[in-house]
């Protein structure tokens, strides 16, 4: 296939895509559900987490922007159903029909899916974050604690960086999707890939192989984005961290696609 005609056909089934999952209901739902718990419960850390002394030890952008944990269950339950419900209703066969070049397919879903979880997230954390910048002054975050100013280049990465965080969740939904071909299978994968293997990780009694866990885990990883004091204790820097989950997500949909090709349906 040519470059040309690769590229109208991407764009055919952006089209498609982006019309089936703006004409389901539950689209908007998930979406608004994601914001509200994202923003709801990063107002809670903001508004109960306080700091008492000087270099209390915690992370400002972790607590302004802690429902990101939450928000992202529903991001990898909307990339989810966007694959798997037309598994289960049996209409990917009348979409792989229309569209012969699976990987396509598989693109313009990631791509759509990419493209409302970005907007809803950055809705999300902007919002966070302006509540968090309100809140934590009067909550002890404060020069006299240590903490000159909330509104630093960190805490701008740790922003931006959540929105990524959220992106590479759907993608990743997207690709276990793909991979398993069964909605309720590939939720339990996911989120047991973010809540579960932190989890695990913690039973590990040896230190080496206990920061090797986390540093494999695409939660804990990810998340790492959001540090801004004690960057150096972490287990990864920042961007390495969003850079493993970039790992899982892409590795899902690479292994995804391979599967595509290789199965009837």
């Amino acid at each position: 296939m040519s470059g040309e005609r690769a590229m109208t056909a991407y764009t055919d089934a952006l089209h498609a895509e982006w019309t089936k999952l703006r004409t389901v209901a539950g689209t908007a739902w998930l979406l608004a559900a994601a914001v509200l718990l994202t923003v709801g419960l990063s107002a809670a850390s903001a508004a109960t987490v306080t700091c008492d002394g000087t270099r209390c030890g915690e992370d400002p952008a972790k607590v302004g922007l802690l429902g990101v944990m939450a928000g992202q269950a529903v991001v990898a339950v909307l990339a989810v159903l966007t694959v798997g419900e037309e598994y289960g209703t049996g209409m990917i066969r009348v979409t792989f029909a229309a569209m012969p070049r699976r990987e396509v397919v598989l693109a313009a879903k990631a791509t759509v899916v990419a493209a409302v979880t970005a907007a809803a997230g950055a809705l999300a954390v902007l919002a966070s974050a302006l509540v968090a910048l309100a809140l934590l002054p009067g909550h002890g975050f404060t020069p006299a604690n240590g903490y000159a100013d909330l509104a630093t280049a960190a805490t701008l990465r740790a922003a931006a960086g959540s929105v990524l965080y959220l992106v590479l969740i759907a993608l990743l939904g997207v690709g276990v999707t793909t991979l398993l071909r069964d909605s309720a299978a590939a939720v339990g994968a996911v989120l047991g890939l973010l809540y579960l293997f932190p989890v695990l990780a913690q039973v590990i009694s040896n230190p080496d192989w206990h920061r090797h866990a986390l540093q494999l885990a695409p939660m804990q990883a990810g998340l790492d984005v959001q540090a801004t004091i004690d960057v150096a204790g972490q287990p990864l820097s920042p961007w390495q961290g969003l850079g493993v989950l970039a790992l899982w997500a892409f590795g899902a949909l690479g292994l995804g696609g391979l599967m595509l090709r290789m199965r009837d349906v």
